[in-house]
C-alpha cells in the first residue's frame, strides 16, 4: 500500500492536480457576471432607479478589478492565505446583499450595497491572485494557453452557476445571490493547500495536455449552451435540473483524469531515473545547477532593482526582464495599455452590466433576458480560450505581436455595441454573442502582455494594476454617461404621461431610443481604444519579433 499512497501525495503535490484546483476556482469566480440576472430584483426591491443600479455596477466593476491589494498580499504571504482572504470577503459581500434582497434585514443605505457588493466582487482578485498568478509562474512558457483556459472557466462560471442555483434553488433569481455566496467560498477553502508554486519542470509534450483540457472545456461550454437553449423551450422539473447540474459537476472533475494521468507518467519516470545508479540525465543535471545560478543571478537582480526603484526609476530594463513595481506603472508600455484598457473593457463592462435592462427596453421576456446574460458567459469562455491559444500560436509560430490581436477584438466589440445601438428582430442575441466573445478576449491578452512586457518577478501587482483602467471606464462610461441618458429618456416618458418620478418606484425606459446615444458613443471609445492598441503594436513589433520564451527554457537546462 506504500506505492499508491506515495503517488498520491506526489499527484496532490504536483503542478497538474494544481492546475485542476485552480480551474474549479475559477469556474467559481465570476459571480460578477451574474450581475444582468440579479439586478432587477435589487432594483425592484430597493426602489432604485438606473443611475443608482449602475452605480451599484460600477462598484461590482471597482472590486472585481481593483485587485492591487490581493497583489501586494501575495508578494508578502502564502498562496493559501491570499485564497482563504478571498473566500471570507466573497461570503461576506454577497451574504448581506442577499440579507438586503430578501428583506431579512432593515433596508440598507446606498453606500452600504456598493460597499457589500464591492467586498463580494474584489474577492474575485484573490482567486485569480492566487490561482492564476500561481499557475503561470508554474508553467511559464505556456502562459497564453493557462491564461486562456484559466480565464476561460471564469467566463463559463456564470452559466455553470446559473445551473447549480437552479437544481437547488429552482428559479427564484435571489437565491442566486445567496449560491455566489457560499458556493465559490467553499471551493477556495477546500482547495486552499493545493494551489501554490512548484518548481517549473520541462515537459515535452506540455502543450499537448493543454490542449486536451481545451478540448473538456469546449465539450461542457457546448453542453451548457445547448442547456441554455432547451430550458427556455422546455419547462424543467427540478429532477431535470438537477440532473443537468450532475452533467455539469462531472464535466469538471474530467481535468483531474488528466492530470492523474500526467503526474502517473511523471511518476513512472522519476521512479525509473531514480534506479540509474549514480547517473543523471542532462536535464536533471540542469534542473539541479539552475536553482543555484539563477539564486545568483536574482541577487544581484533584486539589489539592481532596489537602486533603479528609488534611485532612477528612469533607468529601465530591456523589454521582458524583470521590471520592478514603479518601473513598469511609469512606463509608456504601460500607460498605452491603461488607455486601452479603459476604452475596451470599459466599455465592455457597461454593455453587461446594462445587458438586463437593454432586453426590457426592447420587450424582450424574462426567460430571453436570462438566455442574454447565459450567452453573453458562455461566449465570454470562447473569447478567452481563443485569444490564449491563438495569440499563443500566432506568436510562437509567426512572431505576430499580441498587443495586435487585442486591436482586432476591439475591433469586433464596437460591432456589438452598433447592434445594440440600431437594433433590429434578434439582434441582441448576435450582440450578446459578440460582447461576451469580446470582452472575454481582452483580459488573456492584457495578462499576457503585462507578463511579457515586465517579467514575473512582480507580476502579482501588475496583472492586478493593468485592470485598475476598467472599472474607472466603467465608472464614467456606465455611470455617468449610460445610467444618466437611460433615466433622461425614462423621465421624457414619464413627463409625455404626465406623471411625475415621485408617482413610481422604478424608473424605466421602454423602445429603442433608451440605449441608442449611450451605445453609439460606446462604440466611437472603443474604436479610439483599437487606435492607441496599435501604438502599443509599433512599439513592441521589434521585440516581439526575438524568441521572448528563450531563458525561460534556458533555465530549464533545455536549448
Amino acid at each position: 500500500m506504500g506505492d499508491p499512497w506515495e503517488f498520491a501525495v506526489h499527484a496532490i503535490n504536483g503542478r497538474w492536480f494544481s492546475v485542476f484546483a485552480s480551474f474549479l476556482i475559477m469556474a467559481g469566480a465570476g459571480a460578477t457576471y451574474l450581475f444582468g440576472t440579479y439586478s432587477k430584483d435589487i432594483k425592484a426591491t430597493l426602489g432604485y432607479d438606473q443611475t443608482t443600479l449602475n452605480l451599484l455596477g460600477f462598484f461590482k466593476d471597482l472590486g472585481a478589478n481593483v485587485g492591487v491589494f490581493s497583489g501586494l498580499l501575495a508578494e508578502v504571504t502564502p498562496t493559501w492565505f491570499v485564497l482563504l482572504v478571498g473566500s471570507a470577503m466573497n461570503f461576506a459581500g454577497y451574504f448581506m446583499i442577499w440579507l438586503a434582497v430578501t428583506q431579512k434585514i432593515a433596508r440598507p443605505a446606498v453606500w452600504q450595497m456598493c460597499l457589500y457588493i464591492c467586498i463580494g466582487a474584489n474577492s474575485q482578485n484573490f482567486a485569480n491572485t492566487g490561482a492564476l498568478v500561481t499557475c503561470v509562474k508554474n508553467f511559464p512558457e505556456s502562459r497564453g494557453v493557462m491564461l486562456g483556459l484559466l480565464k476561460g472557466f471564469v467566463g463559463l462560471s456564470g452559466a455553470i452557476l446559473t445551473q447549480f442555483y437552479l437544481a437547488i434553488y429552482g428559479t427564484d433569481s435571489k437565491s442566486l445571490i445567496l449560491l455566489i455566496g457560499w458556493l465559490p467560498a467553499a471551493l477556495s477553502v477546500i482547495f486552499v493547500y493545493t494551489v501554490r508554486e512548484r518548481k517549473p519542470e520541462r515537459q515535452p509534450n506540455e502543450l499537448r495536455v493543454f490542449y486536451h483540457f481545451l478540448y473538456v472545456s469546449i465539450v461542457l461550454a457546448l453542453f451548457l449552451m445547448a442547456m441554455n437553449i432547451v430550458e427556455k423551450q422546455v419547462d424543467f422539473s427540478k429532477a431535470a435540473y438537477a440532473g443537468s447540474a450532475a452533467v455539469v459537476c462531472a464535466m469538471l472533475f474530467i481535468p483531474l483524469i488528466i492530470a492523474i494521468r500526467e503526474d502517473w507518467v511523471q511518476w513512472n519516470l522519476k521512479n525509473q531515473d531514480g534506479m540509474k545508479p549514480a547517473t543523471e540525465t542532462t536535464v536533471d543535471r540542469a534542473l539541479d545547477i539552475a536553482p543555484e545560478v539563477k539564486s545568483e543571478v536574482s541577487k544581484e537582480k533584486e539589489e539592481k532593482a532596489r537602486e533603479s526603484c528609488f534611485v532612477s526609476i528612469c533607468h529601465k530594463p530591456e523589454r521582458g526582464e524583470d521590471y520592478t513595481i514603479l518601473q513598469a506603472l511609469l512606463s509608456m508600455d504601460m500607460l498605452i495599455l491603461f488607455a486601452a484598457t479603459f476604452c475596451g473593457l470599459g466599455g465592455s463592462l457597461t454593455a453587461v452590466d446594462n445587458l438586463g435592462q437593454i432586453g426590457e427596453s426592447l420587450g424582450y421576456p424574462t426567460k430571453t433576458i436570462k438566455s442574454f446574460v447565459s450567452l453573453v458567459s458562455i461566449w465570454n469562455y470562447f473569447g478567452r480560450v481563443f485569444s490564449g491559444f491563438v495569440s499563443e500560436s500566432l506568436l510562437v509560430k509567426y512572431r505576430m505581436p499580441r498587443p495586435l490581436m487585442m486591436t482586432f477584438v476591439l475591433l469586433l466589440a464596437c460591432v456589438g455595441h452598433l447592434l445594440i445601438a440600431f437594433p433590429f428582430p434578434g439582434s441582441v442575441y448576435v450582440a450578446s454573442v459578440i460582447m461576451g466573445f469580446a470582452f472575454g478576449a481582452q483580459l488573456p491578452l492584457l495578462f499576457a502582455i503585462i507578463s511579457e512586457l515586465f517579467g514575473l518577478k512582480y507580476y502579482s501587482t501588475l496583472f492586478n494594476c493593468g485592470q485598475l483602467a476598467s472599472p474607472l471606464g466603467s465608472y464614467i462610461l456606465n455611470v455617468k454617461i449610460t445610467g444618466h441618458l437611460y433615466d433622461h429618456e425614462a423621465l421624457k416618458e414619464l413627463a409625455k404621461k404626465g406623471i411625475s418620478r415621485s408617482s413610481v418606484k422604478e424608473l424605466i425606459c421602454m423602445g429603442v431610443q433608451c440605449y441608442r446615444v449611450p451605445f453609439i458613443i460606446l462604440s466611437s471609445v472603443t474604436l479610439f481604444g483599437a487606435l492607441i492598441s496599435l501604438v502599443l503594436v509599433m512599439r513592441t513589433r521589434k521585440f516581439y519579433s526575438s524568441d521572448i520564451y528563450k531563458k525561460f527554457r534556458e533555465i530549464h537546462g533545455v536549448s
